[in-house]
């Protein structure tokens, strides 16, 4: 009788993975090797970078990997196994509560312990001494919106006020993230936004009045706070300031190139000591130093892989609700893993964004599961032509 239960127990934990019973059939196993990785080699790398951070803020080499194993991986991969077994057309009925929730939870920031800041952001909600970064709820709540939304309108999006709308909703959420300010994440909202609305079926001259409107937005908002124009002026000549507004930048480019081609070995690392916020978004030039050129570049190809699985779900979405979706969570994390690691590599100016799967962050960690966890459901109902 024991064995018949634990039997039963397993057959419906592993339902999502293998069910065939008019639910679709299994979902896309190569992007879950794929993620599994990712997520191994986030801990491993993680456990290198934060172990001095570590140390000697809170005497355990081991703090903040703990940390994100029990803020982070532990309810991310419980919102993952979640999001696989709810079917994702759940969610078109509740996407405008979701954009109500949106801006609930952005607007909630400012209400909740003011003086708490991160750098030179104010972005957190910090209750009971649990933190918790809504901006990154806000990415996936977004996406879901706008699918359901532009699914709904049909050919009516190319009207010229559902273009109208979507610049007044785009907007108030740039409003919010700049005031906090989070430009980092604008940045990649807005990327996500345009890139599910172009696909929805744009009209052209609307699309091209918003990208050059956008354009001249960004540079106003750069020229506004001197902050930004440093990050532009550091990544343009970082000799101009070695000691202070270049040193991000130039301590990067020193770990990545003293890695060679095999690296110096986990552990190593010895611009680690050196990087601001090693554990964050500047882990990746400890992870080039460690493991070196050859490994980089396969570690690279794990994200690139798993991008590549995600436009093919995309293609063989089996509507146009799951079609948006997709599309908006791969493009997050396509732009998210470039914006973060081309950052460091002073191909775009630094932004603070996080590097997905890899960086110390619970927000982070527990919402991109989420969002693959949906994207896995995605695939289980993908339709392939025989």
């Amino acid at each position: 009788m024991v064995r018949r239960k634990r039997n039963n127990f397993l057959t419906w934990f592993l339902e999502p993975f293998t069910d065939r019973r008019g639910k679709g059939h299994e979902p896309d196993f190569t992007l879950l090797i794929v993620l599994g990785i990712l997520l191994f080699l986030g801990l491993l790398f993680l456990s290198s970078a934060s172990a001095t951070l570590g140390f000697y803020k809170h005497f355990d080499t081991y703090y903040y990997l703990k940390q994100q194993i029990t803020h982070g991986l532990l309810l991310g991969l419980l919102g993952f196994y979640i999001a696989v077994r709810i079917n994702y057309e759940i969610y078109k009925k509740w996407a405008p509560v979701f954009l109500i929730l949106s801006f609930a939870l952005l607007l909630l920031v400012f209400f909740t312990n003011l003086n708490n800041t991160f750098g030179t952001a104010r972005s957190w909600i910090i209750l009971g001494g649990i933190s918790f970064q809504p901006s990154e709820l806000v990415k996936l709540l977004f996406i879901i919106f706008l699918a359901g939304w532009f699914d709904r309108l049909g050919m009516r999006v190319k009207k010229l006020s559902t273009t109208i709308w979507f610049v007044i909703l785009l907007g108030l959420i740039s409003v919010l993230l700049i005031a906090q300010p989070d430009i980092g994440t604008l940045s990649i909202i807005v990327i996500i936004s345009l890139a599910i609305y172009f696909s929805a079926g744009v009209n052209w001259k609307h699309f091209s009045v918003i990208i050059a409107a956008g354009a001249l937005a960004f540079f106003a908002m750069i020229k506004a706070a001197p902050y930004r124009m440093n990050r532009f002026v550091a990544w343009l000549n970082p000799e101009v300031d070695p000691q202070g507004i270049s040193w991000q930048i130039k301590q990067s480019l020193i770990a990545i190139g003293s890695g060679g081609w095999l690296g110096a070995g986990l552990g190593s690392s010895r611009q680690k000591s050196y990087l601001p916020q090693p554990a964050n978004d500047s882990i990746f030039p400890i992870i080039a130093e460690e493991i070196g050129f050859i490994f980089t570049l396969i570690f690279l190809l794990l994200f690139a892989t798993l991008v590549y699985r995600g436009f093919q779900i995309v293609k063989h979405s089996p509507d146009n609700f799951a079609k948006l979706i997709a599309l908006g969570i791969t493009i997050w994390l396509a732009v998210q893993v470039f914006v973060n690691i081309a950052g460091m590599l002073q191909l775009l100016p630094l932004t603070g964004v996080p590097l997905s799967f890899i960086s110390l962050g619970g927000s982070n960690l527990v919402v991109t599961l989420i969002a693959m966890g949906i994207l896995v459901n995605i695939s289980k109902h993908t339709v392939y032509e025989r």
